[in-house]
């Protein structure tokens, strides 16, 4: 999200980010009711246009969500909410995917607060690669046309308790609220956010073979000098990229497996 917008969900995020300390654990509570602020306004275009809608005054858009979130709606959500749209957004969209974001700071400064936001990071990411094999499993999770409460439960079962709560609010959101997204994407994009919020980038790294701590820690030693901050990996392997690595850090791809100089070296022979 950038410009008008940008400036608007990271002015949202600062005013928020004190009422998520002081909430400590209880913050999941307010993520939640976030989401659900977030699946009203994706339901309801003529909402959603007027309290995007710029002609209209912060006041009276204020009052129209006041009253939409009068009833068992917690005041810190009421307030923030109130503040997002009296806020200017470039997309009406926008404002929704701002109230998600902050849901998401929510839910994970509640694990914050416990020290779990670790463990939740490596249980999305663990949650996505179990699943790498299981195509019919993936297709009902980003499957719009079937009913989300069915995705969700069929989400819960296979995660059978073995989560923690808040990994499990995270991918239950991420099936049930797909907003033209799909499901394994939609975790790890929750997992970069996680990890924004340790202050660390994350870098996933796909080697044809287990790679000892010593060649983590000097990947990560490596990347971390050339990143300037701290660094998650996220380490898939995967046999047939034969050999070598594939890394990839946010839009930034380096690439040095055996298959991709072999496709690399049928493109040069085909030209």
């Amino acid at each position: 999200m950038r410009g008008t917008s940008g400036e608007s969900l990271a002015q949202a995020r600062d005013r928020f980010e004190p009422v998520l300390r002081s909430a400590g654990e209880g913050a999941l509570a307010l993520g939640e009711q976030l989401f659900a602020v977030t699946a009203a306004f994706d339901g309801s275009a003529p909402l959603r246009r007027s309290l995007a809608d710029p002609s209209r005054s912060g006041a009276d858009k204020a009052a129209l969500v006041s009253a939409v979130l009068s009833s068992g709606f917690d005041e810190r959500v009421v307030d923030l909410v109130v503040g997002l749209v009296r806020s200017r957004w470039t997309r009406e969209t926008d404002l929704a995917d701002a109230t998600e974001r902050l849901g998401l700071d929510a839910v994970l400064a509640s694990a914050e607060a416990r020290g779990a936001l670790e463990k939740v990071e490596d249980e999305l990411f663990r949650t996505s690669r179990a699943l790498v094999g299981q195509r019919e499993a993936r297709q009902l999770l980003s499957d719009e046309t079937t009913d989300p409460d069915r995705r969700a439960a069929f989400l819960k079962a296979l995660l059978g308790g073995k989560v923690d709560p808040v990994t499990e609010v995270l991918a239950v959101h991420a099936t049930r609220a797909l907003r033209g997204r799909r499901f394994v994407p939609t975790l790890g994009w929750i997992g970069e956010v996680a990890a924004e919020r340790r202050q660390r980038l994350v870098a996933s790294v796909t080697s044809a073979t287990v790679l000892s701590q010593a060649q983590l820690d000097r990947l990560a030693g490596l990347l971390e000098r050339a990143y300037g901050r701290a660094v998650q990996l996220n380490v898939t392997v995967d046999p047939a990229v034969l050999g070598g690595l594939r890394v990839q850090v946010g839009a930034d791809v380096v690439d040095s497996t055996v298959l991709s100089r072999l496709a690399d070296a049928r493109r040069r022979l085909a030209s």
